[in-house]
């Protein structure tokens, strides 16, 4: 409750509102928003949501939802969770936590044997960055075919169709970023 009423005020003050402002437009009193910001009252979720409102934000800001990637950001090597791997042989690993706010996902693709992406990556409105560390990849993209090797980098929008596969040697590593989020992280 605390933190919630030290980032009413720290919006507040950062958008330059009088507390006695920002209660008149919240439609409560000027002490009662005072009580909130000291943590010594909670708000109804009306309430709440007016103050948000009239902050510019969202009552999930307030109360603190997107702070546990902000306080999680570090993920070490060895640490990456597995994901799934598909038909093909390919493994798909989690490369951040997981964090339901997220704009944006990051995995490892680990290819071996010719294997694919199948299964892994479908079509849908967003856009995809994909890092070849190591192998060479057959990329297929709305028909058109491309050769990535080691150190190339491939940017597109996902509402195209596309296909990738190892197309020699006996592995291949992806660094593959999607946004929005897929929903191929599983528990």
């Amino acid at each position: 409750m605390k933190r919630l009423g030290e980032r009413i005020k720290q919006k507040r003050n950062l958008l330059r509102i009088p507390m006695g402002e920002l209660a008149r437009r919240a439609g409560i009193s000027a002490s009662a928003l005072s009580q909130i910001e000291k943590a010594k009252a909670f708000p109804s979720v009306i309430t709440l949501k007016n103050i948000a409102d009239k902050l510019n934000t969202t009552v999930g800001e307030l109360i603190g939802e997107n702070e546990e990637l902000s306080q999680n950001p570090l993920l070490k090597a060895g640490e990456e969770k597995f994901v799934e791997r598909n038909n093909s042989g390919s493994e798909l690993y989690l490369m951040s936590h997981h964090d339901i706010n997220k704009q944006m996902e990051t995995y490892s693709v680990r290819l071996k044997d010719r294997s694919n992406l199948e299964g892994f990556f479908g079509n849908h409105k967003g856009q995809a960055f994909c890092y070849v560390e190591s192998g060479k990849i057959l990329f297929n993209l709305a028909g058109k075919h491309y050769k990535l090797e080691s150190g190339d980098s491939f940017y597109f929008n996902t509402v195209l169709p596309f296909s990738a596969h190892l197309s020699d040697g006996e592995s291949g590593k992806l660094i593959w970023i999607v946004t929005p989020p897929v929903g191929n992280y599983k528990e």
